[in-house]
């Protein structure tokens, strides 16, 4: 059998022994989306070794994509607690020696864990913490081409899906702002951190485009868009919102509809993408129409955030809200799904210190954002899309990576340890009183983050560059 029949054959399996039931120790996870199921540790480990035999056996090492560098870097980790040095090893490695695939066509597909398909989102995020490898491995480079060619093949074909298969037919076509922003930042940052200008072929500047006209189009969506979605209101369309600048987005980074069309984590990452994709067009292309659009757009999107997206709070002062429709209506809350408003200063929007997003940090780590949740064991915010109460470790290692003071460091990190069910991974989302009850037995995304995390804030690497705010500095 193939790879995926036979993972699909033993997820049946599990239905056949763990029928849905209460979200507590059952172990069982929708192969065909993103599902809100919890697994026991027991039951996971065994698929995850199941699986892991299955990949091996389907996925001969000649298609699989290996960087000596990355290894080396996870084998002589050191650490005197045991569980860090476990934890970033799995979580470094976890992208090349688990989810890549070199494909027939020279690119390289990158599975999001125990889903087969990629999404946008999250394979730029999985593939991240090899930048800090590239300039001097060949062999990351090589990687990371194959890696920016595949999504902007993916992006010309159909920029309003999120999610593709390994042949690379759409999965899911939920359109959401920040599946197009993930991939330009990933290619800006490599090309910044290498030097290399070699991923700026025709084709990735056909995937770009699409993603340009895609955003200018949905600026008006009601005028212009034939995007519908069924798991969005107003018979697919959503809700009614107004023409301000902002780009309409029917989904948010967790897969879950927006309940109000412009959300603020993503406009945000959506004019630092456009930064960098500026740069890209006078630097690179020399497209001085096309950039000056891109400028445009740009100040149009931050233009609209700051007028709708900053409100005020009885309790906070003024705070960037979640989501907003531009006619006066928002939402005041976080998702722990990037972009977040957690991670407004990771994305390069705005510095840390910056007293909006500080009030919205205070906001959003506390019980007035929805989806904050604390238990025995942990901490942090979770998400819409896991059952409440759960807490997800992307937000905890996020909230990590947007901390400057050391002692709060250590806590998170102590935190982000104690998650770990047994099997030396991060997953979906968990209990914070009980971590061995937790969703997604195989997620690349946390564990990559964290091993971001591990570089930045214990081994003082710098952070990644992100686009600068200036035409000056272009």
């Amino acid at each position: 059998m193939t790879k995926i029949l036979e993972i699909d054959f033993f997820r049946q399996l599990y239905q056949m022994t763990c029928p849905r039931e209460k979200p507590v120790n059952r172990a069982l996870t929708n192969p065909q989306k993103k599902d809100k199921y919890v697994l026991s540790v027991s039951l996971c480990l065994t698929y995850l070794a199941f699986n892991s035999c299955v990949i091996s056996a389907a996925a001969p090492s000649a298609n699989r994509p290996r960087l000596e560098s990355i290894e080396k870097a996870a084998d002589t980790f050191v650490d005197k607690n045991k569980e860090l040095e476990h934890m970033f090893r799995s979580g470094l490695t976890n992208a090349v020696q688990k989810q890549s695939f070199e494909e027939p066509d020279g690119s390289i597909y990158v599975q999001t864990g125990d889903i087969p398909a990629e999404w946008l989102r999250d394979s730029s995020a999985q593939v991240r913490p090899y930048l800090y490898f590239a300039r001097q491995d060949p062999k990351v480079r090589d990687y990371l081409r194959k890696v920016i060619a595949r999504q902007a093949a993916y992006m010309a074909s159909n920029p309003y899906a999120n999610a593709f298969k390994e042949n690379k037919e759409v999965w899911e076509e939920k359109y959401e702002l920040d599946s197009l922003c993930y991939p330009i930042i990933l290619a800006w940052t490599y090309w910044k951190v290498t030097d290399d200008k070699s991923i700026f072929t025709p084709e990735f500047d056909q995937g770009i485009k699409k993603a340009v006209e895609t955003m200018t189009l949905e600026q008006d969506h009601a005028k212009n868009s034939k995007y519908r979605h069924p798991e969005l209101s107003f018979e697919g369309k959503g809700r009614p919102v107004s023409v301000n600048g902002m780009v309409w987005s029917g989904f948010r980074p967790s897969d879950d509809a927006c309940y109000y069309q412009f959300l603020i984590p993503s406009e945000m990452m959506a004019v630092v993408a456009l930064r960098g994709l500026e740069q890209i067009e006078r630097s690179v292309y020399k497209n001085e129409q096309f950039a000056d659009h891109i400028a445009s757009l740009k100040e149009s999107i931050d233009a609209g955030i700051h007028k709708y997206g900053i409100v005020e709070s009885k309790e906070f002062g003024k705070v960037f809200a979640f989501e907003v429709d531009g006619l006066g209506s928002y939402t005041l809350q976080d998702d722990a799904n990037i972009p977040s408003l957690l991670s407004a200063p990771y994305l390069g929007y705005v510095s840390v210190d910056d007293p909006v997003y500080q009030n919205t940090r205070k906001l959003i780590l506390s019980r007035a954002n929805k989806n904050y949740a604390s238990g025995g064991v942990a901490s942090g915010i979770g998400s819409e899309h896991t059952p409440k109460g759960y807490v997800w470790p992307l937000a905890m290692v996020m909230q990590g990576l947007t901390e400057n003071k050391k002692e709060n460091i250590s806590k998170i990190l102590h935190e982000v340890l104690a998650c770990d069910p047994g099997d030396h991974l991060l997953h979906e989302s968990f209990d914070p009183n009980q971590p061995t009850t937790f969703t997604r037995p195989d997620f690349g995304w946390p564990n990559a983050l964290f091993a971001e995390f591990v570089m930045q804030k214990l081994q003082n690497k710098s952070p990644l560059p992100v686009p600068s705010t200036t035409k000056k500095d272009i």
